[in-house]
């Protein structure tokens, strides 16, 4: 039974990582024809944004090397030059490291794509081999041609709350990255707890600080990083006007992990800030493979429940999604982590 809350969005987009963020941590490779056979089982339970691969170079995640391969076999699924643009079909954007991976996804006609950076040096450099503003420099002509394509471009944030070489990561910092990225050019921000360290109260303050909710919004948002070069806020009719040095929340979503069980709850303390952008992994698939303290994210079917009991619409099939992620389980030769798939399959039993 439903039974709304006050202060939430009457809906929700799910954006569904379990393609690409929950296959790149399996030790096994996943075949290209089982890829695309989960991809199209999440969208026909109703999930509209799938994060489908990555473009990186096979080196450094060798499960994703067949991203040319696979996305022509999801080309039934959505017009991929018109899928960002807000038709009926099914959003399929992809991670993309550099600006050769830029390359190799605008010849296959994606245009939706995600950069992913480091609100920690640390992380910055087991991640990606940079400190961070060397990273914020390498998305810069990324973020640039993909928009003058056309694309939308989604920056993932990560260690937003803590870091396993660092500790827990100052609001300042956290705000200053993402401010960043965000006046670069980038069209969505998802703020990442890659080692499932943060509680509600750290993700109310994030959200205050980069909105402007908080009483403190816009101050320091330089601490610790250095000033951006050769960028500047982008005026277009896609990007909310903002107050200076704030974003608006419906540029930002959030990606929790459940390390120590708080993804539920601090989603819950997202959604009354305003944020409408949840990141989740069918079956709570996932980790990260450069944080091992990272276990699996936010399993969708979790989500699901949680948001269905208090009436938020998702347009997903709760039922069609749990069988899902029990025939990935299946072929992955393991039992879904989702306590949620756990006792509906129990139930059917």
């Amino acid at each position: 039974m439903a039974v709304p809350a006050d202060g939430l969005p009457q809906r929700v987009r799910i954006h569904e990582v379990g393609a690409r963020d929950g296959l790149q941590n399996e030790k096994r490779t996943v075949p290209t024809a089982v890829k695309a056979e989960f991809i199209h089982r999440l969208a026909a339970a109703g999930l509209t944004t799938i994060e489908a691969t990555s473009f990186v170079h096979p080196k450094w995640v060798p499960q994703l090397a067949d991203a040319a391969e696979l996305m022509p076999l999801l080309a039934d699924l959505a017009d991929l030059t018109e899928g960002a643009a807000g038709t009926d079909g099914t959003r399929l954007p992809v991670l993309v490291p550099n600006e050769r991976g830029l390359d190799r996804a605008l010849e296959l006609g994606v245009r939706e794509i995600a950069v992913f950076g480091s609100a920690t040096e640390s992380f910055a450099r087991a991640n990606l081999n940079r400190t961070v503003d060397e990273s914020l420099a390498m998305f810069e002509p990324v973020v640039a041609r993909a928009r003058t394509a056309g694309a939308t471009v989604r920056g993932y944030l990560s260690m937003c709350f803590g870091d396993p070489w660092e500790g827990p990561v100052p609001i300042r910092q956290v705000a200053a990255v993402a401010r960043r990225l965000y006046e670069m050019g980038c069209t969505e921000l998802s703020l990442g707890d890659t080692i499932g360290v943060a509680t509600p109260g750290q993700v109310t303050a994030l959200l205050d600080e980069l909105t402007g909710a908080g009483a403190g919004a816009g101050a320091g948002a330089g601490a610790g990083i250095g000033p951006a070069a050769g960028t500047g806020a982008r005026t277009g009719t896609d990007r909310p006007a903002a107050a200076s040095g704030t974003i608006p929340v419906e540029r930002l979503a959030v990606h929790f992990h459940d390390t120590y069980g708080q993804a539920l709850s601090n989603t819950l303390a997202a959604l009354q800030r305003g944020v409408t952008v949840v990141d989740a992994s069918a079956g709570g698939l996932g980790g990260c493979p450069y944080a091992k303290s990272a276990t699996g994210n936010l399993a969708t079917e979790d989500l699901v429940w949680m948001l269905n009991g208090l009436g938020i619409a998702t347009g997903v099939d709760l039922d069609r999604l749990s069988a899902t992620s029990v025939w990935m389980a299946e072929q992955l030769g393991r039992p879904s982590p989702s306590r949620t798939v756990r006792a509906l399959t129990h139930r059917e039993q």
